[in-house]
């Protein structure tokens, strides 16, 4: 769920489908997590002005607050972790972070060529 959110955070407004796509899954199954966020407060549905079936999800000010605390708390747990490693591993790690960081940098989610729907169901794998 929190992959979800942090995916609707990237890309500011997007429709159900949208979101499917960019996850890799069926739209039933995003369904059903956009219930649950909306159910819990983190994501805001507003009907989409172009097409009225649909709808634009955006993160609320309460998923905000609760990606930060959860960022937080996972960049705390992994600075203790790498605290307590080794200097030879907290730098090849460090090294690779940064290699990382550099091949994104002209990528974004959705143009990795993720399966689309046409091929589900055609005998094609995942």
């Amino acid at each position: 769920m929190v992959a979800t959110l942090a995916s609707i955070e990237r890309h500011k407004v997007l429709t159900p489908g949208e979101l499917a796509r960019i996850e890799g899954v069926q739209r039933p199954t995003m369904t059903r997590a956009i219930n649950r966020l909306a159910d819990a407060g983190l994501i805001d549905r507003r009907e989409d002005p172009e097409d009225r079936r649909s709808s634009l999800l955006s993160v609320s000010d309460e998923g905000h607050r609760y990606l930060a605390e959860h960022r937080s708390r996972k960049s705390a747990w992994l600075a203790n972790l790498i605290e307590d490693m080794p200097a030879e591993d907290a730098d090849t790690l460090a090294r690779a972070a940064e290699i990382l960081s550099q091949a994104l940098e002209g990528h974004r989610t959705g143009e990795f060529g993720l399966p689309r729907e046409s091929g589900i169901g055609k005998g094609e794998g995942s």
